[in-house]
C-alpha cells in the first residue's frame, strides 16, 4: 500500500506548487517510505509515497498510459490483477511495469468508472485525464483504505490522510462540533464528515468525478441483504464459504515480499492462518498482542494456535504504561478523537511486524460484521425475545450469557439488567433497535461538552447528521440483517478499519489484507439465511462449521471475546505521562472551550482515587484526552516537516499542456 495526495484546479487556474506536493508527501512518508513520485501540469498535481509490495523496482508512481494522457496514483492492492492483466494484454494493451496499478489504468481506458466492478481489492485511486481535464477518485467497496478531500480557492485537495491536506497552507484547521457530537454517540463520524470542518471523506463504494467546475459523486456498489437466488442445503452453504475463503486468502498471498498473519487466539484470525498453512501450504510467521493485565490477555489461546500450526510466533507484550506512552502518537495517526485505547496496542503490534522486516500481514477483520459475531447481535435478539413478554423476570437473565468478560456482569440481578436494557424495548420496529442501547450509553458522555460546543453543533447540524443513512430496502431485511447493516456502515468502515486498521498498520508502513472482506465473501455472507450466521445465541455458526476442519476444538468452539485494551489504568499509573495532567487541567479545559471544566475535574479526581471507572467514564476519559491531543497536534501547533528533497528518491514529471512532457 501507499499514500496518495493531489491538488486539482476545478475552478480557475491557481498555480500548483511542486513544493506543496512535496510537503504533502512528507506528511505521509510513513505510509510509503520506499519511493516518491509527482506529476504536475497547469491544472493538476498528483503525488505518491510508495510502499513497495509488487514489482519492487519497476513500479514507481505516477504511472501513465501509452500516450501519457492518463496518469494514476494508487493506494492499495488489486488481488485479481494477474487475471485482469492477461485479458487486457489479449485486447492489445501494452504494459511497462508488472504492477497492479497499471492494470487499473488500462481498465479505466476500456471501461471508465465501470472498471471498479471488476476489481477485487482494497484501494483509493486518483486518476487524472489530462486531455479531458478530469479528475477521477474512487474508494473500495467497504472503505478499507481512506481518502479525504476538501475544496479551497477553487481547488480540490485530496490525500490518504488529513494531515497531508492540512499541509497546504490554504486549508483552514478547525474542529467540527457536529462531528464531535457524532463521535460521542456512534463512536465515529458518519461519512462523509470528519472531525475537521469542511474536510470530508469519499464514502466507501463511491467514486468522484471533477470536471469543468462540477463535482459528481456516485455509488458503484451497495451493501445488499437480498434473498438468495435459491435455497441450498446447509452443507452446500458451508462448502461454498470454505471455497471462497480459501481463494480469498490465496490471492491475498500475492506479493514480492514475505506475508505474515495476525493471530489473536480467536476464530477469525485462526481460520485465516490455518488456511495459509493447511490449504495454501505456505510457511507462516504470526504476530499477536499479549497484555500484562490478565483481564485483557488472550495469549494462552494464541500460543496454542501457533503451536498447532507450527508458526514462528512473535508477541508484542503491552503494559498499561505502554498504552499511555504511545497514545499521543496513536492520535497523530488516527486523526480523530477515539473512545477506546484499543488502537494503541495495535500500533505497537505493527511496530513489531516492521521490526521483523515484514510489510504485509493477513488479519481476520470483517468476519464479526458479515457473519454475525458481535454480542450486539445477540443482545438485540434477546431484547426482541424479552419484548414478547416484557413483564418476565426470567428473560432478562439471558443477558448474563452475553458478557462473561465484563467483571460482575454474570452475577447481575434482574433489576439491573432490566434497567439497562429496557429502554425502547417495545419499539421493535425502530430502525436503530439493535444499536439503541449502545448509542444511548455512549451519548451520555456528551454531558461533558461545553455549552458552546452544544450550541455550535445544534446550529451547524443537518437532519442527516443525527442518524445513519437507511437504504430503501432496509425495511425488507430481517432484524439481524438490519443490525449488521448498521454495524458495518457506522462501525466497520468508520472506526474499525480506520482507527484500528489502516492507520495503525500504516503508521509503521505495514499493509493489512483481509480475506473476510473479499467482496465475493461479503456478497455471499449478505445473502446467507440469518439462521446460519446466528443460531440461537451461537455466533458465526457457519464459520465454525467451516473452520472445524482446520482448527483444534478449543479454538473453533471458543465463544467470542472482543478485543479490548485497558483504559484509565493506562493513564493513571506509576508512570503517568505528563500530558495527562496538562490536558485535563482546568485552565486547559477552559482555554479550549470544548468541555466543562468542573465535570472533567470530577472525572480526573475519581481516576486518581483508584476507584474503578464506569463504562461511560472510561469512554469520556479517552474521548477528552484524544480530542485535546488532536487540538494540540493539528490545531494549535501542527508539526510541518520539511518538503521532500531530491535525496528522497523523488521522480517528478512536469508537463505543460497535454503535448509536452518528460521526466526530470
Amino acid at each position: 500500500m501507499c499514500g496518495i495526495v493531489g491538488i486539482v484546479n476545478i475552478q480557475g487556474d491557481q498555480p500548483i506548487h511542486e513544493e506543496t506536493l512535496r510537503r504533502m508527501l512528507a506528511m505521509i512518508r510513513h505510509r510509503g517510505p520506499d519511493q516518491f513520485g509527482i506529476y504536475l501540469d497547469d491544472q493538476a498535481g498528483l503525488g505518491n509515497a510508495r510502499l513497495s509490495i509488487i514489482d519492487l523496482h519497476g513500479g514507481q508512481q505516477p504511472i501513465a498510459n501509452e500516450d501519457e494522457t492518463l496518469w494514476i496514483v494508487f493506494n492499495g492492492e488489486i488481488f485479481n490483477y494477474v487475471e485482469l492483466r492477461s485479458d487486457l494484454e489479449a485486447r492489445g494493451h501494452r504494459f511497462t511495469t508488472s504492477t497492479d496499478t497499471e492494470v487499473i489504468l488500462h481498465l479505466y481506458e476500456d471501461h471508465g468508472p465501470a472498471c471498479l466492478s471488476l476489481l477485487n481489492g482494497q484501494f483509493a485511486i486518483a486518476l487524472w485525464d489530462a486531455r479531458e481535464q478530469t479528475l477521477f477518485l474512487a474508494r473500495d467497496r467497504v472503505g478499507i483504505l481512506p481518502l479525504f478531500y476538501t475544496i479551497v480557492d477553487g481547488a480540490l485537495i485530496f490525500g490518504s490522510e488529513i494531515k497531508a491536506i492540512l499541509a497546504d497552507p490554504r486549508v483552514p484547521r478547525a474542529i467540527d462540533p457536529v462531528a464531535l457530537e457524532q463521535i460521542f454517540t456512534f463512536w465515529s463520524t458518519l461519512s462523509p464528515r470528519t472531525i475537521f470542518r469542511n474536510i470530508v471523506d469519499l464514502p466507501p463504494g463511491h467514486y468522484l468525478i471533477a470536471r469543468q467546475g462540477q463535482i459528481d459523486i456516485r455509488p458503484y456498489w451497495r451493501l445488499d441483504f437480498g434473498l438468495p437466488v435459491r435455497e441450498r442445503s446447509e452443507d452446500e452453504y458451508i462448502e461454498e464459504l470454505r471455497d471462497l475463503l480459501i481463494d480469498a486468502t490465496r490471492i491475498r498471498l500475492r506479493a514480492d515480499v514475505p506475508v505474515g498473519a495476525y493471530l489473536s487466539g480467536g476464530l477469525d484470525s485462526s481460520t485465516v492462518a490455518a488456511i495459509v498453512r493447511s490449504a495454501a501450504g505456505v510457511q507462516l510467521d504470526t504476530f499477536s498482542i499479549a497484555f500484562s493485565d490478565p483481564e485483557f490477555d488472550e495469549s494462552s489461546f494464541q500460543r496454542q494456535m501457533a503451536q498447532f500450526l507450527g508458526t514462528d510466533h512473535q508477541v508484542a507484550f503491552v503494559t498499561h504504561a505502554d498504552i499511555g506512552r504511545v497514545f499521543p502518537e496513536v492520535i497523530w495517526h488516527t486523526e480523530t478523537p477515539i473512545l477506546r485505547t484499543s488502537p494503541a496496542p495495535l500500533f505497537l503490534l505493527s511496530q513489531l511486524v516492521r521490526d521483523r522486516n515484514y510489510r504485509v500481514v493477513l488479519t481476520g477483520e470483517g468476519a464479526d460484521e458479515f457473519l454475525a459475531g458481535y454480542d450486539i447481535f445477540k443482545e438485540a435478539k434477546v431484547r426482541r425475545f424479552w419484548a414478547r413478554q416484557p413483564t418476565s423476570r426470567l428473560r432478562p437473565l439471558l443477558f448474563r450469557r452475553l458478557y462473561p468478560w465484563i467483571a460482575g456482569f454474570a452475577s447481575s440481578n434482574t433489576a439491573y439488567l432490566s434497567a439497562f436494557f429496557s429502554e425502547g424495548l417495545m419499539d421493535t420496529q425502530a430502525p436503530d433497535y439493535s444499536h439503541r442501547p449502545r448509542w444511548r450509553t455512549t451519548s451520555r458522555i456528551r454531558r461533558f461538552f461545553s455549552d458552546e460546543v452544544r450550541q455550535a453543533a445544534d446550529a451547524l447540524a443537518q437532519p442527516e447528521d443525527h442518524a445513519p443513512f437507511y437504504p430503501e430496502a432496509f425495511s425488507t431485511w430481517d432484524p439481524l440483517q438490519q443490525a449488521q447493516y448498521l454495524e458495518i456502515t457506522t462501525f466497520l468502515s468508520q472506526y474499525l478499519l480506520a482507527a484500528q486498521g489502516d492507520r495503525m498498520l500504516m503508521a509503521h508502513a505495514v499493509e493489512g489484507r483481509f480475506p473476510f472482506l473479499d467482496h465475493r465473501v461479503i456478497e455471499f455472507a449478505s445473502r446467507l439465511p440469518s439462521r446460519l450466521k446466528l443460531r440461537g445465541l451461537t455466533e458465526k455458526y457457519i464459520l465454525r462449521q467451516v473452520s472445524r476442519r482446520w482448527l483444534p476444538d478449543a479454538i473453533w468452539q471458543r465463544a467470542k471475546q472482543p478485543y479490548r485494551a485497558p483504559i484509565h489504568r493506562s493513564f493513571f499509573n506509576d508512570a503517568r505521562p505528563g500530558y495527562v495532567d496538562h490536558l485535563l487541567a482546568p485552565e486547559y479545559i477552559q482555554a479550549t472551550g470544548l468541555f466543562r471544566p468542573m465535570a472533567v475535574a470530577h472525572l480526573r479526581k475519581k481516576a486518581l482515587s483508584g476507584v474503578r471507572l464506569s463504562e461511560t467514564e472510561d469512554m469520556a476519559l479517552v474521548g477528552i484526552l484524544s480530542t485535546h491531543l488532536l487540538v494540540e497536534q493539528f490545531i494549535r501547533d501542527m508539526r510541518m516537516p520539511q518538503p521532500l528533497s531530491d535525496a528522497d528518491d523523488v521522480r517528478v514529471c512536469i508537463r505543460s499542456g497535454v503535448a509536452a512532457g518528460g521526466d526530470r
